[in-house]
Formats: structure tokens, sequence, C-alpha cells
């Protein structure tokens, strides 16, 4: 029986991204947002909009490259697989690079850069923020750990880190251990449990809100 071996190849693919101009004149910068596992760009769009203050800023949710019909039949998208994963990476932080590039161009040139991440998407707004060719003055991270490979947190400038006590998913012990990741790095660390469970609700826009209100004082 012959040899079979593994090969792989680049490919052109087209991803897509939601941009929502803010309500003032001036924007307080570019919120991008990173959904999650079996999710679309409109999911995380719609909790970008609902944190408080967030009309104030550049809304921009960023749609997954690898597509496939949830469990609901809907259509959905996922930012990893266990198959070529490194190559998976590599590939997500360029497309992430590009798209924030032309959202800063569409939207607001120069201005700064905040990333939110949640579930599947916590671990690509932190990929983003390490690896990636655009500094950000923040991440917001809901319901998903930090990838365990990353370090240079550095990057990562602040972080508003926050688990629903009710999480089945994003667990207490993993919540605790990366907040110690990132004291131990020396990153300003905000985290904060909520009464909620694997998602969102008033509370969390809450929180949510005086971080970004944070950030721009």
């Amino acid at each position: 029986m012959s040899t079979v071996t593994i090969h792989t190849i680049p490919a052109a693919v087209h991803g897509r991204y939601l941009l929502r101009m803010p309500e003032s004149s001036v924007s307080e910068g570019l919120l991008a947002g990173f959904h999650g596992y079996g999710e679309t760009a409109g999911d995380e769009l719609e909790r970008l909009a609902s944190i408080s203050g967030a009309s104030n800023w550049c809304l921009c949710s960023i749609e997954a490259l690898h597509r496939f019909r949830n469990t609901k039949g809907n259509p959905g998208a996922s930012w990893m697989t266990s198959s070529d994963r490194e190559l998976r990476i590599a590939e997500n932080i360029r497309y992430v690079d590009e798209v924030l590039a032309a959202a800063l161009r569409q939207c607001c040139p120069g201005c700064r850069i905040v990333l939110h991440g949640f579930s599947q998407g916590a671990g690509m707004a932190c990929r983003a923020a390490v690896l990636g060719k655009n500094e950000v003055s923040g991440v917001m991270l809901l319901g998903g750990d930090i990838p365990p490979e990353l370090d240079r947190f550095d990057r990562m400038k602040a972080v508003h880190l926050v688990r629903g006590n009710r999480d089945p998913l994003y667990t207490e012990e993993r919540f605790m251990q990366d907040a110690a990741r990132l004291r131990d790095a020396g990153v300003p660390c905000r985290a904060v449990p909520f009464a909620g469970g694997h998602g969102t609700n008033s509370a969390y826009y809450r929180l949510a809100g005086e971080f970004l209100g944070q950030l721009s004082d």
C-alpha cells in the first residue's frame, strides 16, 4: 500500500464584518468584537451595541472564517479548529489585521482600538491584541479563557475580565487563573464576576460600559 502524505496550500477566502458608525460626530474609538462558537457577526454586534456608552464608539463585529450550520440549523461560524491549528491562528491574525485596518479607514482613522471577545471569541481577541499589527488600548473578555500559549500580555494594555457566576463553561478556577496570569505580568486587570450564566445581561452591559468609560477618561 502506498504512503499517504499530508500537504497544505494557501487559498483566498472572503470574510465579512459589520460596521456601525457612532451617533456622535466625534468617535470615542473603534470597539471591535469577536463572537462565540456557532454565532455570527450579527450576534456580536448586538452585544457591542448594548454596552453602556457604546453609541459613541464605532462598532465593528468580525465574523469567523470557518462557517457552518449550528445545532439549531442556523448559519454560524467558528474561530478555531484542532486541525492545522498554527496555520489557522496565523490566518485569523492576518484576517483580523486587515479588517481592523479597513474599519479604521472607514470610521475613525488613527483612533484607539478596544477589543471585545465572547466565549470562543475571547481567545481570538487575546490573539489579535498580542499577535496582531494593531496596538490596542484595552481588551474586554467575557466567558472565555486566555489561550495558554500567549505571553507578551503588555500588548493588551488593560483587561476587563468578566465571568457569570453560573457559567458552566468558563469555570471560576480558570477565571481566577487568567486574572492571576495578567496580574503577574503587570497588566492592569479588572476581574469581575456578575450574576448570570454563559452570556450577557443588563448587569454585564453596565460593567462593560464602566470599563469603556474609564478608558475614555
